[in-house]
């Protein structure tokens, strides 16, 4: 039995100190340090099956590297995939995380289920009777799927040994505990030395791995900020747990663009995917109203329209009110300040209030000019044509600015029955469309001839 040692770690961000002390260095929080028994036996490597031979590292020239593109292993969920860049690749390591009830297990067990491969789901949390419960409502007639409930690491890989599967997928990674650190359940020494054997794991086999991560009520995945620059991909399912719509985003992506989203609705029968975003982005509704604007986005590859509501009303207390939902409230207090400046509209003494539809956050500049339709419409309560759409950066001059792949922004709005999209007039466009009329505007003012 080798000695045991007592070492000191930052339950923030993961430091490791020789001793006690009020404050990390690292992070700069307050009582965040505890102790943690640490006690490595011998450590043994988990066996690597007769099919995988290990090899060892060369150095090789760079031209002699070979750059063929991996084949991906593909989930047959398209937002899934498109997230994930194109499928899993082989030999990665994928942390999802997100709220308590927000859906990641099923998520996952979801993908599990419709993967052709052998699948093993191993849950730290749920019994094997109540993942089948909730699997009957998914995909009953699965027979690639096998359910493991365990918490042992050393247990996982000799059932791993026996089954070999193709993807593993952890529920959850803070559940996991290993023999080499004497240490609970979802310290940080564990959670550590749980995941640097996942990893070894999953490099030395090509098996690519899925965990599932909990979050802390900051937002942030529970456990060292390591564990995050340890895996390959870092996925964050979001939502409300009071609205059917979810959102899944990449944090960080080694093999792919952090920029691309996917949209799920919850259902009974698990999570559908959500093919035309824009159908629950934007209202139905009968009748005209003001304060309404649709908005052509982009997020990553896929062009979005979404609404932007605003609300312009007399300030009933002595400070006007400025809030947004979903939309950064400085670069509105700056929208409101070139629209009272440039276009003479007083809107120093009213309340504003806006909203992105559909719970969800925008940082493209291009909703700009649809921002300060929303505010000039309900500011003259004058309604706006359901068919119009804007995509334009509002510059401080009050100039209309470029935006960029403006074509595909046009493109989305045609096939979605828009006649007129409002753009910048230093676009450069050579697209040829009939079915919607393009206006180009390159100042604040021209705009207001069309709102009011």
């Amino acid at each position: 039995m080798a000695k045991v040692k007592t070492t000191f770690f930052c339950q923030s961000c993961g430091n490791q100190y020789s001793k006690w002390q009020g404050q990390c260095t690292a992070c700069k929080a307050w009582n965040t340090i505890v102790e943690e028994v640490v006690e490595k036996p011998e450590k043994k490597d988990w066996k690597v099956t007769t099919a995988v031979k290990k090899k060892a590292a060369i150095p090789l020239k760079i031209k002699d590297i070979d750059v063929s593109k991996e084949p991906r292993l593909d989930t047959f969920d398209a937002e899934f995939n498109r997230v994930l860049g194109g499928g899993i690749v082989p030999g990665s390591l994928t942390l999802l995380g997100g709220e308590p009830g927000i859906g990641k297990s099923t998520l996952l067990l979801q993908v599990s289920l419709k993967l052709p491969y052998n699948t093993l789901y191993v849950s730290g949390e749920e019994s094997q009777k109540q993942i089948k419960m909730r699997a009957q409502r998914i995909n009953p007639n699965n027979n690639n799927c096998y359910i493991l409930t365990e918490t042992k690491t050393q247990n996982i890989f000799r059932q791993i040994e026996a089954l070999q599967p193709d993807i593993v997928i952890i529920d959850s990674i803070q559940t996991l505990h290993s023999d080499y650190i004497e240490s609970s359940s979802g310290s940080i020494s564990q959670i550590k030395e749980c995941t640097t054997e996942l990893i070894k794991f999953a490099k030395e086999t090509a098996t690519p791995v899925l965990l599932i991560g909990h979050i802390t009520k900051d937002g942030n995945i529970a456990g060292p900020k390591i564990l995050e620059h340890m895996v390959d991909t870092v996925l964050q399912f979001e939502g409300d747990r009071n609205h059917v719509f979810r959102i899944l985003r990449a944090n960080k992506n080694r093999f792919g663009s952090t920029n691309e989203l996917g949209i799920y609705e919850m259902q009974g029968s698990g999570l559908r995917e959500v093919s035309n975003p824009s159908e629950i982005l934007i209202s139905k509704k009968d009748e005209e109203l003001s304060g309404n604007a649709i908005a052509a986005t982009l997020e990553g590859m896929r062009p979005l329209m979404i609404e932007v509501q605003a609300l312009v009303s007399t300030a009933v207390y002595g400070t006007p009110q400025r809030s947004a939902t979903g939309f950064n409230a400085k670069r509105l207090n700056m929208l409101l300040a070139v629209l009272e400046k440039r276009a003479g509209f007083r809107l120093g003494a009213k309340d504003v209030f806006l909203n992105i539809t559909g719970g969800i956050t925008v940082d493209d500049p291009a909703i700009d000019l649809a921002v300060v339709a929303a505010i000039l419409s309900s500011n003259e309560d004058v309604a706006l044509q359901n068919n119009f759409c804007f995509a334009a950066e509002v510059g401080l001059s009050g100039e209309i600015r470029p935006v960029q792949r403006v074509e595909q922004r046009i493109l989305e709005a045609e096939k979605l029955g828009f006649s007129t999209i409002f753009v910048s007039k230093y676009n450069k466009i050579a697209l040829k469309t009939a079915g919607i009329k393009i206006q180009l505007i390159s100042k604040i003012e021209d705009l207001v001839g069309y709102v009011v």
